[in-house]
C-alpha cells in the first residue's frame, strides 16, 4: 500500500486503516504479532483504538491500548500512525459520567491514554462521540488546550454529525485554533436497514452511533473534511455474499449493489469485497476505511483493495441503486 497524506496534517497514512477493537481480548501473544507485522508488511502503519476498547468483555477496558504499547514497545514504532478515542458516554462494562466532553474528562481520557500507550504525544485524537448539550466552543477550547501541552497533535470527530463538524471548525478558524481534520462514521457501500435517528429529535443527545447518509456525502465532498469510516465491510456483507450483516444491510438496495460488485469483480478478477472497499477508496475526496479482522488470509485480501482500479462508470454504478 502506498502512503497518502491526510489532508490538512503532516500524516502519511496507509490508505487501509488498521481496527484494533479486539486486540489483546479475542487476539494475543504471537497470533496478535502476526496479524501486525503482515500488515506493516503490506505497507500498513495507521492503527486505531480507543480508550473503551475492550469493555464488552470483563474487565476488557484499555487492553486494546495496552496491546498497541506492548507491541511497540517490542518491535519498535518506526512510522506507525496510532490513533485512538476518548469523550465515550458510556455503556455497561464500562464507565458511564454525567458530561463525557466537559474539559475535565477530556483530560482524564488523554491521561489514562497516554498511560496505557506508553507516550508522551498522541498522533491523533478522535472524540468518541458528540455532546449536543455543550457548545462546540467549550469542546473546541478544551482539545486545544491539551494540543498546546503537547499531549495530542491531530483531532478527529467520530460519530459526530457533519453540521456539528462544521460549527466547530469554523469556531476554530475563527479564533485560530486546531479543528477537527477528519470525521469517523459508520459507511459502506452497503445501505442500512434502518435511518439515523433525527438530529432534532435525537433524545441520545449525540450517543448515537452514526453512518454517513447521501447528504452528509454529499458534506464531505464539498468540505473536503476526510472520512476515515468503520464497519467499512458492512460486517463482511459482500465478502460473504450477503450472508453476513443481514440484521442491518439486507434491503433492496443493498442486494442490488451486491449483485453489481459481484458483476464487477469477475470483470477484474477480484473479489466482491475487495471492490466494495475500492469504491470508498475511489471517492473524490479522502476516504481511509478502517478494517478488523483476526484472519492475515482475510487482512491480505482486504489490503490488496488497494490495488483496484475502478472506472469512473464503475464507481457511478455502484452507488446508481440508490
Amino acid at each position: 500500500m502506498e502512503r497518502t497524506q491526510l489532508p490538512r496534517t503532516d500524516l502519511k497514512l496507509s490508505p487501509i486503516c488498521c481496527g484494533t477493537g479486539h486486540f489483546g481480548s479475542k487476539l494475543r501473544g504471537m497470533d496478535l504479532d502476526a496479524l501486525i507485522n503482515a500488515y506493516r508488511d503490506d505497507g500498513g502503519n495507521f492503527f486505531d483504538t480507543a480508550h473503551c476498547y475492550a469493555f464488552w468483555v470483563p474487565e476488557g477496558a484499555g487492553c486494546s491500548e495496552r496491546a498497541v504499547a506492548d507491541y511497540i514497545r517490542r518491535n519498535g514504532k518506526g512510522d506507525l500512525i496510532v490513533a485512538t478515542k476518548g469523550g465515550h458516554p458510556g455503556a455497561t462494562g464500562y464507565r458511564t459520567v454525567e458530561h463525557w466532553l466537559s474539559p475535565e474528562r477530556i483530560a482524564a481520557d488523554i491521561d489514562d491514554s497516554l498511560g496505557r500507550l506508553e507516550c508522551e504525544t498522541i498522533d491523533f485524537y478522535w472524540l468518541h462521540r458528540d455532546e449536543t448539550a455543550l457548545p462546540v466552543s467549550e469542546i473546541v477550547e478544551a482539545l486545544n488546550r491539551e494540543v498546546k501541552r503537547g499531549r495530542i497533535r491531530h483531532l478527529g470527530a467520530s460519530n459526530w454529525r457533519p453540521a456539528r463538524i462544521e460549527e466547530a471548525n469554523a469556531y476554530a478558524a475563527k479564533h485560530r485554533l486546531a479543528g477537527f481534520v477528519a470525521s469517523q462514521p459508520e459507511w459502506s457501500l452497503a445501505k442500512k436497514t434502518k435511518p439515523n435517528p433525527d438530529a432534532k429529535s435525537d433524545t441520545l443527545g449525540g450517543r448515537a452511533n452514526l453512518f454517513l447518509e447521501e447528504p452528509d456525502v454529499a458534506w464531505h465532498r464539498k468540505s473536503k473534511v476526510a472520512v476515515i469510516p468503520y464497519t467499512s465491510t458492512a460486517a463482511g456483507y459482500f465478502a460473504s455474499a450477503g450472508e453476513r450483516g443481514q440484521g442491518s444491510f439486507d434491503n433492496p438496495v443493498s442486494r442490488k449493489r451486491l449483485e453489481i460488485t459481484q458483476k464487477i469483480a469477475r470483470e477484474l478478477g477480484a473479489t466482491p469485497g475487495q471492490v466494495a472497499l475500492a469504491w470508498l477508496l475511489h471517492q473524490d475526496f479522502k476516504v481511509f476505511p478502517i478494517i478488523g479482522t483476526h484472519s492475515i488470509e482475510h487482512l491480505r485480501e482486504n489490503t490488496a483493495a488497494t490495488k483496484l482500479k475502478l472506472t469512473p462508470e464503475q464507481v457511478r454504478s455502484l452507488a446508481a441503486s440508490e
